[in-house]
């Protein structure tokens, strides 16, 4: 058996910790180790607040706006996708299979989010839509169960 879901969320601050939430409370019920819902939980969060801050569509002038997070969990593994309308990644970071490495500053108060999610998952993948622009942010990490876990790999 699997699980999936997708979300459309506006881009407000009060959208991050309501995926955060469900993506938790679907892996709590589903028996997922909790070191590896934590880990996941902060990526989401970590890809949820970008889209939030640099999702808008610059070219119709629309500061709300929307982003999409869908999540599907299986047998052995997480993988989760945020998408949005906004300007996307440059093209040289765009298709890449990990984050650009940029080290914030030590002092900096963001920029850390694309390496947090780099650390916390197994594969990582960032681009851009290719049909009507905004950034896309995948990563997936290995599955481990608790014992009795009714989703566990057979």
């Amino acid at each position: 058996m699997s699980i999936w879901w997708s979300l459309h969320l506006r881009r407000d601050p009060a959208s991050v910790p309501l995926a955060r939430r469900l993506l938790l409370g679907t892996m709590e019920t589903a028996g997922v180790d909790p070191e590896v819902s934590y880990d996941l939980s902060v990526a989401l969060s970590e890809a949820c607040a970008n889209a939030v801050e640099h999702g808008g569509d610059a070219a119709r002038g629309d500061g709300s706006g929307e982003y999409r997070v869908t999540a599907y969990l299986d047998g052995e593994k997480c993988r989760i996708e945020v998408t949005d309308a906004g300007p996307g990644f440059p093209s040289g970071a765009a298709g890449r299979s990990r984050p650009p490495a940029r080290p914030a500053p030590s002092d900096a108060e963001h920029g850390r989010g694309l390496c947090l999610i780099q650390e916390l998952a197994d594969h990582v993948h960032i681009g851009n839509k290719a049909d009507r622009g905004g950034a896309v942010v995948s990563f997936d990490k290995i599955l481990k169960w608790r014992e009795g876990a009714p989703l566990a790999a057979v």
